[in-house]
């Protein structure tokens, strides 16, 4: 091996590059030559991809439904009422901090958003749960997004609702035009939402007058005020702004107000406990599989390491090896787990639930089988930096 660098006329960059070559080739070589072990090991990382990247995109899946109206709703802020943790029924926020909302510099839009507590009387008896969200018709800001069937703007109509389309059935066969008891008055669907499923019923969407008289109310106040920010200005100027007039309540920015509701769902349940206890079982078992395989493969091929290294090679030449195998298991390992995962989140996506695989998410993926992996290979270089050449001698 040494006399790869010795080659005529060769520089110290290219022997570099043939040395690779040759490290790698030698790496691929032992991996192929026992194909059970190379299934065993890519069967780990595949292993781990599968369940850590699973369980990754099912937990922001069911973060994404706590925060679905944020981010459809089009405001830069939020205001809402003090002490909330989540978008949730509160205390009312009186109308006159929306008028000073508009009066704010900065402050390009404001529009009311009421949230109320529906009840549905079903046509067979019993009731189901919706939750209602009352707009302001002028400029739909938190209305009604991904709409498969009717028109939003059908909600100028007296009574009119829109309900989610999975909850149909629910509702007692719903359809376009039929008529329901919400709250005890009478409402008409002329529309349908799909996959408008947060951790509780359902959103239905009404005018704000229309939610306003479900809720009961007299006054004209409301759960919510969205606001949109002047072209230029920084969201976070016009936030303090708005703290500054409006003391009474509490005021975002919508990522700020989508992270204090995931911390607060996680700290609040053991969901995060038990996703990241999966996670990490999985890259755990993985790490193991993947270990022990190499460190077999390094036991099965004793002699052939003893024999690169009588004739030249170094510890960190047989070091090389194991990270050519390394890369080899961690890179085509996650490409198939990747692909299986992709095609499970296909194959479950639901208005219940659909798994969220960020590029992020999948980018950082065959990054941390890859570390996995090398890490896994120094429990068969520590085996190697012991091997002496003379086992090539012995029987």
């Amino acid at each position: 091996m040494s006399a790869v660098t010795a080659e005529s006329g060769s520089t110290p960059r290219s022997s570099s590059l043939a040395r690779w070559r040759l490290l790698a080739g030698t790496g691929l070589a032992m991996m192929l030559h026992d194909k059970m072990k190379l299934a065993g090991a890519l069967a780990g990382v595949v292993f781990a991809t599968l369940l850590a990247t699973q369980q990754a995109g099912t937990f922001l899946g069911l973060m994404s439904k706590n925060t679905m109206l944020i981010d459809h709703s089009g405001a830069d802020i939020w205001v809402i009422p003090a002490g909330a943790q989540t978008l949730q029924a509160g205390k009312a926020i009186p109308e006159r901090d929306l008028h000073r909302a508009r009066g704010v510099s900065g402050v390009a839009w404001a529009s009311p958003l009421l949230w109320v507590g529906g009840s549905v009387q079903l046509p067979g008896g019993g009731t189901e749960q919706v939750t209602v969200l009352g707009v302001d018709l002028a400029s739909m800001r938190g209305g009604p997004w991904n709409v498969v069937a009717g028109d939003a703007a059908m909600l100028s109509q007296p009574s009119a609702m829109i309900f989610e389309d999975s909850e149909r059935e629910k509702l007692g066969g719903l359809n376009l035009g039929s008529v329901r008891e919400v709250n005890g008055r009478r409402a008409q669907a002329v529309g349908f939402t799909l996959g408008l499923l947060p951790f509780g019923p359902s959103y239905a969407f009404a005018s704000y007058d229309f939610a306003r008289e479900l809720s009961g109310r007299a006054d004209r106040d409301q759960s919510m005020i969205l606001v949109g920010v002047e072209p230029g200005r920084s969201p976070d100027e016009v936030v303090a702004r708005l703290r500054a007039k409006l003391p009474d309540v509490e005021v975002y920015t919508g990522s700020e107000l989508a992270a204090r509701t995931i911390r607060y769902v996680v700290s609040a349940t053991s969901m995060g406990t038990t996703f990241a206890t999966s996670v990490f079982f999985g890259l755990l078992v993985g790490f193991v599989i993947v270990a022990l395989t190499m460190f077999s493969g390094v036991l099965d091929n004793l002699r052939e390491f003893g024999t690169l290294k009588a004739i030249g090679a170094t510890t960190g030449d047989l070091a090389r090896i194991l990270l050519v195998q390394a890369v080899v298991y961690a890179l085509v390992g996650s490409a198939l787990g990747l692909t299986l995962v992709g095609n499970i989140a296909r194959a479950m996506k639901s208005p219940q639930l659909a798994m969220v695989l960020p590029s992020a998410l999948i980018a950082v993926t065959p990054a941390l089988m890859l570390l996995i992996c090398v890490v896994a290979s120094t429990l068969g270089l520590l085996r190697l930096r012991k091997l002496e050449p003379a086992i090539v001698f012995r029987g």
